[in-house]
């Protein structure tokens, strides 16, 4: 019976030191890249419509599986609501002339980022090991959006230069955020990926010292909001095998 329990300790601990990341909970630094489609709502919804973001994270997950991640995003998107922004530059036909004395071509957009950090826990259920499952995080940064001028042959000078910034709408201010999703991270490094919703909600103000439309400075306290669906590609940078056996 003492020979029989010996050889059961052995292979257990030839079974346990064989194990990796599918059945550990391990220290894992992580870089990813995200893809989001953002639907605004606040004072953002009546600035602009749907939009998009690509963005970069690194991410350092705990063998306690508590994520702490810094992360930068690009916000663009083509649907510009807010209107009569460049009325005072039209003819009375309706029409902005460029320096050639002809019909301007101009095309606004959003342009926008997002800075920040953020602090999140991992809950291993519905995964094939304890570093993946469902994510909770909540962070902060700063949020910061403009109306975008793309003039074909740049040849209409009221928005070259500075003068577009009396236009422009550059808005930025403290914005809180939050994640739920799902983490999956396995043993091939290629396939490890994140999806969810985030939600972001940032207090912001009108950065320009005068809008040449409205004649005016705008010190209006905004309350712009986005809600956001997330796919992410991730690559951990390291998933060896522990040298021992960690519990989560």
């Amino acid at each position: 019976m003492k020979k029989i329990c010996i050889i059961i300790l052995v292979l257990l601990s030839k079974l346990i030191s064989a194990q990796g990341i599918n059945d550990t909970s391990v220290f894992v630094p992580m870089a990813s890249v995200s893809f989001s489609v953002q639907i605004p709502g606040g004072d953002m919804a009546k600035r602009f419509g749907v939009n998009s973001n690509i963005a970069g994270h690194f991410s350092i997950k705990t063998r306690s599986n508590w994520i702490l991640c810094v992360e930068g995003y690009y916000l663009f998107g083509n649907s510009i609501k807010e209107s009569g922004i460049l009325d005072s530059l039209k003819s009375s036909n309706g029409e902005i002339i460029n320096e050639y004395g002809e019909y301007a071509n101009i095309i606004l957009s959003e342009r926008g980022f997002y800075i920040g950090a953020n602090l999140g826990k991992i809950i291993p259920v519905w995964g094939p090991n304890l570093n993946s499952g469902i994510i909770l995080s909540a962070g902060a940064g700063l949020l910061q959006h403009k109306i975008r001028f793309d003039v074909e042959g740049n040849n209409v000078p009221s928005l070259q230069g500075d003068y577009a910034k009396g236009y422009d709408r550059l808005t930025n201010g403290l914005a809180a955020k939050v994640f739920i999703g799902y983490l999956y991270l396995g043993k091939n490094k290629l396939k490890n990926f994140t999806a969810g919703f985030e939600f972001y909600q940032a207090w912001t103000k009108c950065r320009r010292d005068f809008n040449f439309d409205t004649r005016q400075k705008d010190n209006r306290q905004r309350n712009d909001l986005l809600y956001s669906f997330k796919i992410g590609w991730v690559v951990p940078f390291n998933t060896r095998t522990p040298d021992k056996f960690y519990t989560h």
